[in-house]
Parts: C-alpha cells; sequence; structure tokens
C-alpha cells in the first residue's frame, strides 16, 4: 500500500511562478522595426536616432574587420560583438561622459564611444600595455578578463562617485556566464546595501562559452536575480536599441537620483564564436537557432524604423561602412608603428620603486635590448 503523500504546511507551489511573472520582457520595436510599445518612444531627436544606427553599423565593420585581422595574425585576442550592437551600443548611448565603464572582455565598442582611441583598442588585443592606458578623462577600466570580476569592482567605483558627489554612475557588463559567479551577487549586495549609483548589464546571450542558460541557473531569468539583493530588476529585448537606450537611462536617472542600482538583463545574441580563440559554436547551437535570431539582427530592426521615418538610407549606411575601413586603416597603421613592447616598460610601469630582486633582472634585459 502506497504511503500518503504529507500535505505542505507551507505551499511553494505557485512562488516560483510569480516571481518569474513579475520579470517580462520589455520591448519598443519588433523584429520588422515596428512600434510595439508608443508610450514608451524615447524622445530623440532624428539627429541622435541617425547617431544611434552610425555607431551600430560602424561597430558591425568594425567586429568584421577585427576577425579578419584576427586571422591575419595582426590581432590577438578578440571577442565577436556582432549581434550584440543594440545591447553595448544602445546602452553607452544613454551614459553621459561622465560615467565609468567597467568592460567584459567582449565591450572594446563602448570603449572607443566613451572615447578610447581605436589604435589603443588594436594595442589591446595585442597584448601592449598602452592598451590599457586610458587617455585623461576618458573614465574606463580596461576590459576584464577573469569572468564577473568587474562586477565587484563597479560596486566600489559606484561608492567611490556617490562618496564624491559625482552625479554619475558606474557601469559594467557580463554576459549570462558572468550571472553565475559569485562576484555577480556579491556586486550586487553591496552596491544594493549603500544603494551606489551602478547599473550592472547582464548580456544574455544565451550560452555563455558553451553552456545553455538554462543549465547555468535554475530562475527563469537573470533579471530576477535583482531581488535577492534588493535592487531592481529589467529584463529587455537586447535586439531592440530603443527598448535597450530607454531601460539604461531610466536605471541612470534613478541612480543619479540616489535611488541606488539596476540589474538589467538584456536578451541578445552573439552571431560569431565565443572567442576567436578555437571556439566552434556549431557544436553547441543549432543552425536552426541561428536563423532564428538572425531575424532579430539589430542593425535590420533599427534600420526599418529609420528608413520608415525617412531618416536613413543606403546611401548614409555607405557613407559609414566607407568611414569605418578608413578609420580602421588608420588605426590599425598606427598601431603597427606604436614602439614595440619591451620587457623593461613592463618592469618600469609595474613599481614606483623596483624592487632589489627585479632591479638586477632590469639590468640584463635592458643591456640586451639595446643590442
Amino acid at each position: 500500500m502506497a504511503a500518503k503523500t504529507k500535505k505542505a504546511i507551507i505551499d511553494v507551489s505557485k512562488q516560483l511562478d510569480k516571481i518569474a511573472e513579475q520579470y517580462q520582457t520589455f520591448q519598443i520595436l519588433n523584429e520588422e522595426g515596428e512600434v510595439v510599445n508608443k508610450s514608451a518612444l524615447p524622445d530623440l531627436s532624428d539627429e541622435k536616432l541617425k547617431e544611434l544606427m552610425t555607431r551600430m553599423v560602424y561597430t558591425r565593420i568594425l567586429d568584421q574587420r577585427s576577425i579578419s585581422l584576427n586571422r591575419q595574425g595582426r590581432l590577438g585576442f578578440y571577442a565577436p560583438t556582432a549581434g550584440q550592437e543594440a545591447s553595448q551600443i544602445a546602452s553607452h548611448f544613454a551614459l553621459e561622459k561622465e560615467d565609468f565603464i567597467l568592460p567584459g572582455y567582449r565591450d572594446v565598442p563602448q570603449l572607443i564611444w566613451h572615447g578610447l582611441p581605436l589604435y589603443q583598442a588594436f594595442l589591446f588585443s595585442r597584448g601592449h600595455f598602452h592598451g590599457n592606458q586610458a587617455p585623461e578623462g576618458v573614465d574606463v577600466l580596461s576590459p576584464q578578463i577573469i569572468i564577473g570580476a568587474q562586477i565587484v569592482q563597479t560596486a566600489g567605483v559606484a561608492l567611490g562617485l556617490k562618496k564624491r558627489g559625482k552625479k554619475a554612475v558606474a557601469i559594467t557588463y557580463t554576459g549570462d556566464g558572468g550571472a553565475s559567479q559569485g562576484d555577480f551577487y556579491e556586486g550586487m549586495n553591496f552596491a544594493g546595501a549603500f544603494k551606489a549609483p551602478a547599473i550592472f548589464v547582464v548580456q544574455n546571450n544565451r550560452f555563455a562559452i558553451s553552456t545553455p542558460v538554462e543549465k547555468q541557473s535554475a530562475a527563469r531569468t537573470i533579471a530576477q536575480k535583482a531581488a535577492a539583493v534588493g535592487i531592481p530588476g529589467v529584463q529587455v529585448d537586447g535586439m531592440d536599441a530603443l527598448a535597450v537606450y530607454v531601460a539604461v537611462s531610466e536605471a541612470r536617472e534613478r541612480a543619479v537620483n540616489g535611488e541606488g542600482p539596476t540589474l538589467i538583463e538584456t536578451l541578445t545574441y552573439r552571431y560569431g564564436p565565443h572567442t576567436m580563440a578555437g571556439d566552434d559554436p556549431t557544436r553547441y547551437r543549432t543552425a536552426e537557432l541561428d536563423t532564428e535570431w538572425e531575424k532579430k539582427d539589430p542593425l535590420v530592426r533599427f534600420r526599418k524604423f529609420l528608413e520608415a521615418k525617412g531618416i536613413w538610407n543606403e546611401e548614409e549606411e555607405n557613407k559609414v561602412i566607407e568611414q569605418a575601413k578608413e578609420d580602421i586603416k588608420q588605426a590599425i597603421k598606427k598601431a603597427d608603428d606604436y614602439p614595440k613592447q619591451k620587457v623593461t616598460d613592463l618592469m618600469e610601469i609595474m613599481y614606483e620603486t623596483m624592487p632589489s630582486n627585479l632591479q638586477e633582472q632590469y639590468e640584463i634585459y635592458k643591456e640586451k635590448e639595446s643590442k
């Protein structure tokens, strides 16, 4: 005779459903570039809309050329960005110059649009220390290679901005894999507890390196993880530039008004491999899934929207493409001509006063380099 199932005293059967239901995907433009949420349209002039499209097209060309340069052996580490332009560029478009960016390794485009010279971005890829030396007034840190480590740093930078009375935010980016790291929770919890002006953007491209997001967490959304630390969480269509812009704009406004941080999950997709270092996405993604997300392409969607308004055309786009190609050509030449990195350079910039155990090695390398 089967044992009777004991009736639960605490009914949790619908608890998780109710939590997930609160995090609906925010969208303004559908896949055809049609406005489906008119009341949420941002108040952007035609010139601003064109500038946003310009930056997205430019970034797509930069990605294509960077992949080509990597294959030629002219760049080092590179993480492709195609497919994530709305998530990256529209989020940055909502920022101000005084805001501080703490990027992941795929987030070099945001640094460039924040003021990092293009040739330095190429030097970063090659491992040259000058690629990490942002010019004065460009408030960024170098792209973080350790997954999720920039999230704790962001909480600290944001608290520093608050203590200095700055009307600015610290924004950081990671992928869905980063949301599985301990630093993710620690950074958000700290920022929430101190109401630090931080924005945590998780670009959910579904596979981290190669693990499906469904296998990374039992949570149905990444956005809902914000509730655990008592801060707002928003899930946004990451292929919709206008939706991303609005989500980040509102998060920034709350932050500078003293209301604390926000977690934003952008649902997006990277069309290429995780990095150019041997990753093969065909081993963990289907052609059908790729096709499904290609139909959501952020550039195609935004282009249709602008064309319907009569403010964008093929001629406009071709000008941007040609300008991007020329800028990249000049930047890679400048990177090629930049003085080569030496071992003594690294020793000199590492310490204010060089330890005695390195001083001897320094002299040895200096002699070798002089020959």
